[in-house]
């Protein structure tokens, strides 16, 4: 369970009691959950560029490509079994972080109406980006491509109504808020929500162009801002570490 000292936190009843059996850093647990999928992402990306170059690059265009996108990295063996393995890790903690921020919100909305709207409507975002993420990794492209389409679409529309509304509910904390750090992470927030829209529109054009005019090199511009939509998408995360950065994540 979270907790701390400041007004982010509030202990559970009775905790103070029992001796907690592990006590962690809590903004050291985001950066775990963080940097576990930009390491698969890496890794997968990496294996694929070297040992199956023909495989990951290819598409029914069959024109000149020079980088993997990430549905054919994921796809391939043992890219897909590292893929998996650090989404399965990463995807508990991040439902943990979730329930951090609903906490959070409420201490700070608890008597607005039309806010506490928008702070269930930003965990259930959340949730569904977990999920969307979660079912793209276990079914591959190769296995069921609907399904599997259907699971990035889920992660990307739940990523961006996350992303917008959680920059919403931080421009009025940082209102209120002396504490210059949530102002900086309001600042990135907002910074690394036009990057990643800016990202995924560039990914859109050059995968249509792709598959309307099989142009060499769109395809390797899909993939390259679909790296980006991704990374500006783990990096938004990982402001949390300003958002909890008294916090602990203690084991009773």
């Amino acid at each position: 369970m979270p907790q701390g000292p400041s007004h982010h936190g509030v202990p559970v009843p009775g905790s103070e009691l029992r001796p907690p059996v592990l006590r962690l850093s809590f903004s050291g647990c985001v950066r775990v959950t963080a940097g576990l999928p930009l390491l698969g992402l890496a890794a997968c990306v990496l294996i694929s560029s070297v040992l199956h170059f023909e495989d990951a690059t290819g598409t029914h265009c069959q024109v000149s490509n020079y980088l993997p996108s990430i549905s054919a990295s994921i796809s391939l063996d043992p890219e897909s079994h590292i893929w998996r393995f650090c989404i399965g890790l990463h995807s508990a903690p991040r439902l943990l972080v979730s329930l951090a921020y609903l906490q959070l919100y409420r201490g700070h909305f608890s008597s607005r109406f039309p806010h506490r709207s928008l702070v269930l409507l930003n965990v259930v975002s959340s949730v569904s980006e977990n999920f969307g993420l979660l079912l793209l990794t276990y079914v591959s492209s190769n296995e069921t491509y609907f399904v599997h389409k259907e699971g990035f679409v889920l992660f990307i529309v739940s990523s961006i109504i996350h992303m917008i509304i959680t920059c919403r509910l931080w421009s009025f904390i940082k209102k209120s808020s002396l504490n210059p750090e949530d102002i900086k992470s309001y600042r990135w927030k907002v910074r690394l929500l036009i990057l990643n829209i800016l990202f995924f529109a560039f990914a859109v054009y050059f995968y249509w162009k792709h598959n309307m005019y099989c142009e060499p090199g769109s395809y390797t511009f899909f993939a390259l801002f679909e790296y980006l939509v991704v990374l500006t998408n783990m990096a938004f995360h990982l402001t949390a570490v300003w958002d909890f950065k008294s916090r602990e994540v203690i084991v009773i």
